[in-house]
This record gives C-alpha cells, structure tokens and sequence, in this order.
C-alpha cells in the first residue's frame, strides 16, 4: 500500500499514545476527580460542539476530498480553494449561531429539571463549536494534500495530553469549575493555531480568493455536492451524538457513565480512523481515475487490517473490563453492556470497510446520503423506544442495532453497484483466531493484582492471537512488513 501504509502506521502510533492518555483521563481521572454530573456536562458540551461545528461546515469538510484534486496547483495557490473552503462554513456558522442562541427556551424546557449544569454553561457551546468547525476544516484540507499525521497528532494525542494537565491542575484547587470550562475553551484555540501554523510552514496556506475557482467547477456545482453531503454529515453526527442529547435529558450523571463505557470502546476504531484519513482521498483519486481495480483492493486490504487490529482490541477490552471498571466509582460499572453493545457495534462498521467512503465520493453519493438519513431516523427511533425501557443499555443496543442494519445494508449496495465486496477468506479466520484468543483469556484465573491481571492477561490473549494470525498468514503483507522490521533492527 505504499503511502497509504506508512500514514496509516504513523497516524496509528499517535492514535494509540493518545489512546492511552484517553484511558488515563476516562478511566482514572475524571470520574475521580470530577463530579458524575461534571463528566457528563463535559461530555455533552463536545458532542454539542461537534453538531453545532458540522451544520455550520455545510458539507464543505467532505467537499474537499472529493474536489480538491481538480484545483490542485500550488504556483496558483490551488485557485482559491482554502478561501472557499473556509468562508461558506464561516457565513453558516454566522447562521447556526443566531439560531442556537433563539433555541435556548426550548433547551431550558428539555434540560431545566435534569441538567441544569448545561443551561448555566450554556453560551461556551458557542466559541467550543467555532474551534471545533476550524479544526475540522484545516484537517480536511490537510488530508487532501495527504498530510495527516500532525492533525492526528493535534486531536488524538495533544487534546488528551492537555486535558490531562488541566484536570490534575483543577484536581489541586488552582481553578473553579468554571475556570477548567474556560480553559478546555481555550485549549481547543490552541490546536486550530497549531494547524494553520503547520499550514504556513507546508507554504499551503493560500487565503486569497480567486474568481479560477469558479472556472474549474460551478459554485452551484460546489454548493450543490456541499449540501447533499452536508445532510449526510448532519445524519452521522446525529447517529453518533443523539444518545447523548437524549440520555442528558433524563440526567447528566447517567451521560458520564454512557459516555465513559462508550469511551473505553473508541480504541477498536482507532486504525480504522487512522487509515481512512488518508484512504478518503485515495478513494476520491480512483474515481476521478475509474480505477475500480486498485479501488477493490484497497478495500479488501483495509477491511483485513482494520479487523486484525478492532478484534483484537476488542477482546483485550472485554477480556480486561473488570479490572478497567476496579479504578472508577462503583456506579461507573453500570456501563458493562454498554462496552458489549458498542464493541460489536464497532465491530461490524469495521467488517464493513470503506463502503461509506466509496458512495460518497462516486457519482452515486446521493444514495450514500440516503442510507446516513435513514440510520439517523433509525438511531432516533431506536433510542428513544429502548432508552425510557433500559436505559444507557438501551441507548447502546440501539447504536448496535442501527449500525448493523444500515452497514449491511450499504454492503450490499456497492456490490450491487460496482461489483466491489470487502470479504475474504481471511475475514472468518482472523475472527475465529480472537474467539480462540478471548477463550483462552477465560481460563486464567484472576492474579489477585489488578496490574499484574491486566498484564498477564493482555500478554496471554496477545501471544495467541499474534502467533495464530501470523502463523496462518492471515495477512501475508503483516509477515512480510514485519521481517523487512525485523532485518533492519539487526542490521
């Protein structure tokens, strides 16, 4: 794979070290430091921001990695794009911010008697959405030049690693809560400032506008494409933080448990997240090329790295969950079957591939916009019958039953369409391996040491599922990657 594996590597390296800040922050810290309903204030206040931050982009964040190839001449400041790209999003976000501020009376009525933590820290939504909009737009430009492992760096590594120090400063009576509020504000500032000085030090930073770029396509072109894909996004991100809007409306402290066992989750889709960032324009580049062949491969060959990787943390999470739980407030391990429910959830997106991917940047991308509206209005219905019956449980088995239902159903779409399925025989092996590696798990006794159990038990199931999927070459790639490593430490 080339480039594609050498970004793919790098952007998982620092995916996993701030995974494991994340871990540190969601496991030990917050839920130690902070209040139940404090956690989950903080947490709604990001998935508040990231839906404020996408219906302002307009679909612009997508629009870039399906056109930015056709403006793509540095001499020329690629015609005026990044001016484009930036001041339709901004004008929107002018919009959605005098409509936040005229739904506050109908938040109040939602929120008043559970959540009262959100009104009084309400208006900081405003600034954190902006950032959040910025930060999103200067990596989706990034990731069209293909440079994705600083932003990586920036949101997966530096915004945990600064969390980190602001909440064991907050945890030293240094600051209110309302100061460590302000100063999360600020430090979601800092990672935009990083990004546009990466930017400039690339010499990509081109902010003039330029009538060219109306020349190479329409602006109703643009904004057409924009806007289908902006009701796409608006439905992903409805998919991905409905829950938590619809659980905060019964209690905040109820979204620090659900959040943080949807948390301890996100590590299954850190390669998949890592890989995608340079896959998307990939994808984009064989459609303008109709290199349905290359296209194919990739898919297969993402698909089995993204399996390898999820199910194997997968079962080191489930395998480990007790232990996880043993750091935090008893109240937390109410969150079992959410970790269970979002696992497989995971699980199945991965098994899917890049199937999203491949609609929405192919001349069919409106379907791909009509299955993301139908998952979404799945996701709503689902929640809100399961939530009022079982609660965070509720919320996550619907999130699974959502996820399997429109996954397949996209599956099957593009196989139909270009004749492109993602499955191999390696697939069910490397499945069976992890079934295999989590029994095993099962048969060790616990150490009587929660370190030492974590330890031993993650060595176990890591030992046997690496020596079975390498044994049996699984990924004949993986074998050989891993000797070319090998000769060059003893050379």
């Amino acid at each position: 794979m080339g480039k594609l594996q050498r970004e793919g590597i790098w952007n998982t390296i620092v995916s996993y070290a701030g995974i494991g800040i994340g871990y540190v922050n969601t496991v030990l810290l917050y839920p130690n430091i902070l209040e139940e309903d404090q956690v989950g204030l903080t947490r709604l206040l990001m998935a508040l921001a990231l839906m404020y931050a996408q219906f302002s982009a307009l679909g612009f964040n997508s629009m870039s990695a399906r056109y930015f190839p056709y403006f793509r001449n540095k001499e020329k400041g690629h015609h005026g794009f990044l001016f484009l790209l930036l001041l339709v999003p901004i004008i929107g976000f002018a919009i959605v911010t005098f409509l936040f501020i005229g739904a506050k009376p109908l938040v109040v009525h939602w929120y008043q008697d559970s959540s009262q933590l959100l009104l009084d820290y309400y208006y900081y939504i405003i600034p954190l959405a902006f950032f959040t909009l910025l930060l999103n737009l200067f990596t989706s430009y990034l990731r069209s030049h293909y440079k994705t492992i600083v932003s990586s760096f920036v949101q997966d590594f530096l915004l945990k690693f600064l969390s980190l120090v602001l909440v064991l400063v907050y945890s030293l009576g240094f600051m209110s809560f309302q100061s460590f509020v302000i100063a999360f504000v600020g430090i979601n500032s800092l990672l935009v400032l990083v990004l546009i000085v990466y930017t400039m030090w690339l010499k990509q930073l081109f902010l003039m506008p330029s009538s060219a770029v109306l020349r190479i396509f329409p602006l109703r072109e643009l904004l057409n494409y924009g806007f289908f894909t902006f009701l796409g996004t608006i439905s992903t991100t409805i998919i991905t933080t409905i829950d938590q809007f619809m659980i905060s409306a019964y209690s905040l402290s109820d979204n620090a448990v659900y959040s943080t066992a949807f948390f301890m989750t996100t590590a299954i889709m850190i390669p998949a997240k890592s890989v995608l960032k340079i896959a998307y324009p990939q994808v984009a580049d064989y459609w303008k090329d109709r290199d349905l062949g290359n296209m194919g491969k990739l898919y297969k060959q993402i698909t089995l790295v993204n399996l390898i990787l999820g199910l194997l943390l997968a079962i080191g999470i489930w395998a480990n969950l007790d232990n996880l739980f043993s750091f935090m407030p008893e109240t937390y391990s109410a969150g079992r079957y959410v970790v269970l429910f979002m696992s497989l959830a995971r699980l199945i997106d991965l098994a899917t591939g890049i199937n999203g991917i491949i609609l929405a940047t192919s001349d069919k991308y409106r379907w791909d916009l009509l299955f993301n509206m139908v998952l979404a209005v799945l996701t709503i219905w689902t929640n809100y019958y399961f939530i009022p019956l079982y609660g965070i449980n509720g919320a996550a088995f619907a999130s699974m039953l959502s996820y399997t239902s429109i996954n397949l159903a996209r599956l099957f779409f593009v196989q139909y369409l270009y004749k492109l399925q993602p499955f191999a025989w390696s697939s069910a092996i490397i499945t069976v391996i992890a079934i295999v590696a989590l029994g095993a798990s099962y048969l060790l006794p616990y150490l009587g040491n929660v370190f030492l159990d974590m330890l031993v038990r993650s060595l176990l199931i890591t030992v046997i599922y690496g020596s079975l999927t390498l044994g049996l070459k699984v990924f004949p790639e993986m074998n050989q990657w891993l000797l070319e490593l090998l000769r060059k430490v003893w050379k």
